[in-house]
């Protein structure tokens, strides 16, 4: 709820706003939750109870369901502070009928069988979908992904590349990648018919973009065609220098297959595999503030015509995409990913590109999510934020009208991703 009347009427129009979500981990073949097991599975919950004490016991496949939810709630306590609280309990309001103001371990077993009951329902997910106002989501699909049995409208395809670039050495990627294309790698030759081949699939399938997550001290730039074979001949996992070779000519190798094929390439940038050594299913990585997009200047001049749509971890690097996003035509400010993604790191961001980035290069907001109930509660915190900034800034001033402040925020929910992705 918001305690402005501008903000709340703002709200409640840009709510009205279909959305496009250009950026999530949903599975299109099991879009929706099945029990509340799959909304406290969210790695935000698990992380946040381990990091107050919960162990992993109950975290483990062969846990009990009902178990692992109650472990979850008994420390939610703890962190009921925290906006991902604020998340659980909008879904709880929004889709299993839940009336009270706080959760406690005495609505587990009330939550975990009402959540069992709705969500059998044959209708589900049109239910979730229809209420959260999602009408096209984005996707992120493994190469080898074969892209059938589900609707390819609805759930936009898009092709995940940081196993080509950072894992080519393994030999279980080369065997997915040779059972995929029916093309066996061994040279720079077949890599390229190989990675033609994935591009020609998935666009096939009505693919629409590129993705892929990029570490702090990653920095492509074009290596010659006898620099990338002699790497590819050399390549194993204990050839540190070849593997690094063959993942900035694998990577600059994208980006060219992305200019012929008109597609944007999605970067999130500076993300820190496996830092917490002992910590939950994906709840190992952090950002690094050594990173810098001045690392990808020889990407961004060298392909004028691919639009990058640049996701950074961490908040304090926002300044620095705004101002490449100011001078680059191709550089697009996308979303606010992961640990950026609390209230008060959106709301500065958001002010900080709204006053300097083109209103028509920016990607309002994403919800990265992997089950379809956690669209609703992660944009309305986003719209929110933006109904409040668009009051305070733009239509107080008189800068806008109310009309032109809506029009504004259906450009950065809806507008841009069609245009930018050709939806």
């Amino acid at each position: 709820m918001l305690y402005d009347t501008l903000a709340e009427e703002l709200y409640t129009e840009i709510c009205h706003i279909p959305l496009i979500d250009p950026h999530s981990h949903i599975n299109p073949r099991k879009a929706a939750s099945t029990s509340l097991d799959d909304i406290l599975g969210y790695h935000y919950y698990t992380e946040l109870a381990h990091s107050v004490g919960m162990d992993q016991e109950p975290l483990a496949p062969a846990a009990e369901p009902r178990e692992r939810v109650r472990a979850i709630l008994c420390h939610m306590a703890q962190f009921d502070n925290t906006v991902q609280y604020q998340w659980f309990i909008e879904i709880c309001r929004a889709f299993l009928d839940f009336q009270g103001h706080r959760i406690t371990m005495a609505d587990c077993a009330w939550l975990y069988d009402s959540a069992e009951k709705l969500m059998r329902g044959p209708d589900w997910e049109d239910r979730v979908l229809r209420q959260s106002n999602l009408e096209k989501i984005f996707l992120t699909n493994d190469f080898d992904d074969p892209l059938t049995g589900f609707d390819t409208d609805r759930y936009v395809p898009c092709l995940r590349t940081d196993d080509l670039v950072f894992h080519l050495a393994n030999a279980e990627v080369r065997g997915r990648l040779a059972k995929a294309t029916k093309i066996e790698v061994g040279d720079l030759p077949s890599l390229r018919q190989a990675i033609g081949s994935l591009f020609e699939h998935f666009t096939k399938h009505g693919a629409k973009a590129c993705a892929i997550s990029l570490p702090p001290d990653f920095a492509p730039y074009p290596i010659s065609e006898h620099e990338l074979r002699s790497a590819l001949t050399a390549l194993s996992p204990d050839n540190v220098a070849a593997r690094s070779l063959c993942s900035v000519g694998v990577f600059w190798m994208l980006a060219e297959l992305c200019r012929d094929l008109s597609l944007p390439f999605d970067l999130m940038i500076g993300v820190n595999r496996r830092v917490y050594e002992n910590g939950v299913y994906q709840g190992q990585d952090l950002f690094d503030q050594r990173t810098s997009l001045l690392q990808y200047r020889k990407l961004f001049n060298a392909f004028p015509s691919v639009p990058f749509c640049i996701s950074v971890l961490s908040s304090g690097q926002n300044q620095e995409l705004v101002s490449h996003a100011w001078i680059f035509p191709n550089v697009i400010t996308s979303g606010h990913w992961w640990y950026s993604n609390v209230p008060p790191y959106i709301e500065q961001d958001l002010r900080g590109r709204l006053h300097a980035v083109p209103k028509a290069k920016q990607i309002g907001y994403y919800s990265d999510m992997y089950k379809l109930e956690f669209g609703l509660p992660k944009f309305n915190m986003y719209r929110r934020i933006l109904a409040q900034v668009l009051a305070d800034d733009f239509v107080r001033p008189r800068l806008y009208t109310d009309a032109q402040a809506i029009e504004l925020a259906r450009l950065l929910l809806r507008d841009n991703v069609k245009r930018i992705f050709n939806v």
